[in-house]
């Protein structure tokens, strides 16, 4: 197996790792502390941060298969831009009260949008050959 996929499925791993962690800290650590509303942040932050580190899972794993086929790279790096920019956003915004943050959040969510239509376009390729 290639490096470069080696990372991506350790860094969806830890990705995955994280978002239970910071999953049990909102419920448990946070709760008591943030408003309803940044804690439903945090928490769409978590649920994303995990659906697409296991798509980037996936992706990276199936990539590991088809080294020549550039849309696995595209939407592997947009996974990772898309949670970090999502996921991010909101996480910080959450703690920081700093709602200006919210406007960094679109860009995750297309950047997400871009890694699923990669990943389309990786396997519409797949089936031509």
């Amino acid at each position: 197996m290639q490096p470069s996929y080696r990372r991506y499925l350790i860094s969806a791993a830890i990705l995955a790792g994280l978002a239970v962690a910071l999953g049990a800290f909102a419920t448990h650590g946070l709760k008591p502390i943030l408003s309803a509303r940044m804690l439903a942040a945090f928490n769409t932050a978590a649920d994303y941060q995990m659906t697409h580190a296991l798509g980037l899972l996936i992706t990276a794993w199936i990539a590991s298969q088809h080294p020549n086929n550039p849309w696995f790279l595209a939407a592997m790096r947009l996974f990772v831009m898309g949670i970090l920019l999502f996921s991010g956003s909101l996480y910080i915004m959450s703690l920081s009260g700093i709602s200006q943050l919210g406007m960094i959040t679109p860009l995750g969510g297309l950047s997400l949008l871009g890694a699923w239509t990669c990943l389309a376009f990786a396997f519409y390729k797949i089936s031509k050959n």
